[in-house]
C-alpha cells in the first residue's frame, strides 16, 4: 500500500459552523445563545445580588419601600408594522417588564439613536405613539438621550428605555415562588407579534393580515393583584416565544412544567402562517402575552377577570407545575404523546422587538 493509501479519510460538512468568538444574530433572539451571553460575559462581569435574581426587573429596597428596575432596548425591522410601531413597543416593552415583577410603573426614561436623514416627521409620530401609550400605562416619561450616527449606519431608529415602578405584592412574583400543583395561564393566543413584523419586512402580504398582539400588560397584571390574588410568578412571552419563557422559568425554579399542546390558543391563521413559513408559534415572539403561575383554586377567577377586561382575547390554562421529572417543559402533544419542549435554539426571527 502506498503512502497516498495510508492517509486517512476526511470528511467535509456542509452545515455551516458557528463562530464562537463573534456576536451573531441568535445571540439576541431570546434562546440558548442568548442566554449562554448574559452568563458567561454579562453576570460574570456584573456579578451581584440583585443581577442574580434572573427577573426581567431588579428588586431594589429604598427606605422601606420595594422597588422595580427595567430597561429595554428595541431595535426592531421595520419601525412600523400592522398593530403598531417602534415607539408602542419600547413604551409597551418596558411597563410589562414591570408588570412581570409585580409593580405599578411609574417613570420611564427614553434615549434615541437616530440615523442620519430620518425624516423628523416620522419621529414625531413615533414620539406620539409613545406619548399616547404611556398615557395609557399611567406612567410619565421624565428623561432622555438623544444621539445621532451617520447615514446608513443603522435602520432609522433604535429607541432604549428604562422604567422604575412600585412593587405591589409582597414577597413579589418570581421563579423562587413557583411551586408544585400551581396552574400555567396564558392571556391569550400567541405567534402573531414575530409574524406581524416577518409579514412587514418581507412584504409577505398575509391575508386577512395579522396584526401585532403589542400592548400594555398593566391592567392585566394589577386587577389580579389590587384584589390580593396571589400570584407566585410572571413572564411575558417575547424574544422566543411560549416555549423559551416556560423553560426559563423551569429552570430557575428547579421544578417541571407539564403543558397540554391543545390548550395553548393559536389563531387558524397564525398556525397557517407558521405551517407555510417552516416557524413552530411556541417559538414566535409576542408583545402582548404573559403566563401566570397561580394555586388551583384562582384559576376560574383569574380566568373571568381577563376575558372581562379583553372580550377579543382567549385566556386559557395550559399547564400545571410539578416537582422535578429530570425535564424542564414536558409538552402533551395534540395526539397525546408526550415529549421534551426545549429552549429555541438558533434564531427563527431577528429584529422583531
Amino acid at each position: 500500500m502506498d503512502e497516498k493509501e495510508k492517509q486517512p479519510i476526511t470528511w467535509s460538512c456542509p452545515v455551516e459552523q458557528l463562530d464562537k468568538s463573534k456576536i451573531v444574530l441568535a445571540h439576541g433572539g431570546g434562546g440558548t445563545l442568548m442566554h449562554q451571553l448574559i452568563k458567561n460575559v454579562f453576570e460574570n462581569a456584573f456579578k451581584n445580588p440583585l443581577l442574580q435574581q434572573h427577573h426581567d426587573s431588579a428588586f431594589i429596597d429604598v427606605q422601606g419601600v420595594k422597588l422595580a428596575f427595567t430597561t429595554d432596548s428595541f431595535v426592531v425591522k421595520p419601525i412600523f408594522f400592522p398593530g403598531g410601531d417602534i415607539g408602542k413597543l419600547a413604551v409597551c416593552g418596558t411597563v410589562n417588564d414591570l408588570a412581570m415583577a409585580g409593580a405599578c410603573p411609574l417613570y420611564m426614561s427614553a434615549g434615541f439613536i437616530l440615523e442620519e436623514g430620518l425624516q423628523i416627521g416620522i419621529l414625531q409620530k413615533i414620539v406620539q405613539t409613545m406619548k399616547r401609550e404611556a398615557d395609557h400605562a399611567g406612567v410619565y416619561i421624565v428623561t432622555g438621550d438623544t444621539k445621532v450616527i451617520n447615514n446608513s449606519s443603522g435602520d432609522g431608529l433604535y429607541i432604549n428605555t428604562s422604567g422604575i415602578g412600585i412593587v405591589k405584592q409582597d414577597p413579589p412574583p418570581c421563579p423562587s415562588q413557583i411551586q408544585p400543583g400551581d396552574c400555567i395561564l396564558i392571556n391569550g393566543d400567541i405567534g402573531r407579534h414575530g409574524l406581524a413584523v416577518l409579514n412587514a419586512r418581507e412584504e409577505i402580504h398575509f391575508d386577512p393580515e395579522l396584526e401585532s398582539d403589542c400592548m400594555s400588560l398593566v391592567p392585566a397584571v394589577l386587577s389580579l393583584l389590587n384584589l390580593g390574588i396571589p400570584v407566585h410568578c410572571l413572564r411575558d412571552c417575547t424574544r422566543g416565544g411560549l416555549s423559551s419563557a416556560l423553560n426559563e422559568l423551569a429552570e430557575e425554579s428547579g421544578l417541571s412544567f407539564y403543558i397540554r399542546e391543545e390548550d395553548i390558543p393559536i389563531r387558524d391563521d397564525v398556525r397557517g402562517a407558521c405551517e407555510i413559513l417552516g416557524l413552530n408559534p411556541l417559538y414566535v415572539a409576542n408583545e402582548g402575552r404573559f403566563i401566570a403561575f397561580v394555586p388551583k383554586q384562582y384559576v376560574s377567577e383569574v380566568l373571568q377577570i381577563w376575558q372581562d377586561l379583553y372580550p377579543d382575547l382567549t385566556p386559557k390554562q395550559i399547564g400545571v407545575v410539578s416537582e422535578n421529572k429530570g425535564t424542564p417543559v414536558i409538552l402533551q402533544n395534540t395526539i397525546g404523546i408526550e415529549l421534551a419542549l426545549p429552549m429555541l435554539s438558533g434564531e427563527q426571527l431577528p429584529r422583531i422587538c
